[in-house]
């Protein structure tokens, strides 16, 4: 983490960030995305294994706006999105805050490949509107922001970076570990990269690969080897959807965590979403690459240790 500021410092980052974000909203509504805000607490949230949830006088603060976002897709907003404050507990790095910004969209009708097409597009716009060209410098790396973003299978990433497949990994319980340290850092470093095509056990609301039921149509977005967003074509099943967050209960209870309640307003009105996509990505850490700040407390205007 970055040392505490002196009080009369001022951050350039900041300016950037406003106009990020500016960007950001500019480009969703010239394509006609309605910019929505959901609830901030909730009874309820995605039970995920590997997240714990900030408590807020006996409901949860969302880690995501998704449950709520795909509610107001069921209620016929065909493309919608959302800049919000998420939080997550005990997540403190470089690359993480317990508060964070994220930008979430959905789109009826897409599929992560729509995802996929619009994340890019979205990265070209804000560097055009920075002033900068079609290449991005990010602690001594330059990215080629011109040509097609690469995309590659997380088996193929495996095989490409890891000392073991993606099989050995999940067989072993390593996967997490080995995608941290040996995938990651090598993904994104000369152009940005979609890794796509999960496992479908890490993907808990995705829908299923059309040809391959062990896959999950899920993509997640790298630069200079920085993971800024995590998409997928949307599970509509409410029943394969409750096995699921059944399933992610049980790895939490199997580490000792707690098990969470199923947001079961989100459940019963699965059945009737419509086919779509959707994808969070990290706002600050989107700053922190077009600012070239090497750490997330340079581009936010507190830190937890300073509030």
């Amino acid at each position: 983490m970055a040392q505490a500021l002196p009080l009369n410092h001022r951050s350039p980052y900041l300016e950037t960030r406003y106009r990020v974000i500016r960007l950001i909203r500019n480009f969703f509504h010239q394509r006609l995305y309605l910019e929505v805000e959901t609830p901030v607490r909730s009874p309820a949230i995605i039970p995920e294994a590997h997240i714990d949830p900030v408590f807020a006088e006996n409901q949860f603060l969302m880690a995501s706006p998704e449950l709520y976002m795909k509610q107001l897709l069921v209620r016929g907003y065909p493309k919608i999105f959302q800049i919000c404050r998420c939080f997550r507990k005990n997540e403190r790095g470089d690359l993480h805050l317990p508060e964070l910004t994220l930008l979430e969209w959905y789109g009826t009708g897409h599929t992560y490949f729509d995802l996929m097409d619009q994340c890019q597009a979205l990265v070209r716009y804000v560097a055009r509107g920075l002033g900068m060209d079609e290449r991005l410098s990010y602690q001594g790396m330059t990215l080629d922001l011109a040509q097609p973003f690469d995309r590659m299978t997380v088996h193929k990433a495996f095989e490409a970076f890891a000392q073991k497949s993606c099989d050995q990994a999940l067989a072993d319980g390593s996967f997490n570990e080995t995608m941290g340290f040996d995938v990651e850092p090598c993904l994104g470093t000369e152009r940005p990269l979609f890794l796509m095509d999960y496992p479908v056990s890490l993907a808990s609301l995705a829908a299923l690969h059309p040809t391959d039921p062990s896959l999950a149509q899920r993509c997640e977005f790298y630069m200079a080897g920085i993971e800024l967003a995590n998409g997928f074509s949307e599970l509509t099943d409410a029943r394969t959807q409750r096995r699921r967050f059944e399933k992610e209960n049980q790895i939490r209870t199997s580490q000792g965590r707690q098990a969470l309640p199923l947001p079961e307003a989100f459940l019963s009105q699965l059945d009737a979403l419509p086919e779509c996509a959707g994808i969070a990505l990290g706002v600050d850490r989107l700053v922190m690459l077009f600012a070239d700040a090497a750490s997330i407390d340079q581009v936010v205007a507190f830190t937890p240790e300073a509030c």
